[in-house]
């Protein structure tokens, strides 16, 4: 049995087994999945990306008007 209380039957020698997630249950197959925030992510990633590269334009002038 599940938690969700589906019974299965299966070809074990265990009389009675206890599963906490089924395919009733799980939210894969249930289609309840939540999608994590990726595009959160990727905008924080190219905001630290862009922030990286200014910085480093920024070196490259400073080195070039000291020589």
């Amino acid at each position: 049995t599940c938690a969700c209380g589906q019974s299965f039957t299966i070809g074990s020698t265990v009389e009675h087994m206890n599963v906490e997630i089924c395919s009733a249950c799980h939210p894969f197959f249930t289609g309840k999945q939540k999608l994590m925030d990726s595009a959160g992510r990727v905008d924080r990633f190219r905001k630290r990306a862009e922030k990286s590269q200014t910085t480093t334009k920024r070196k490259l002038k400073e080195k070039a008007g000291s020589k």
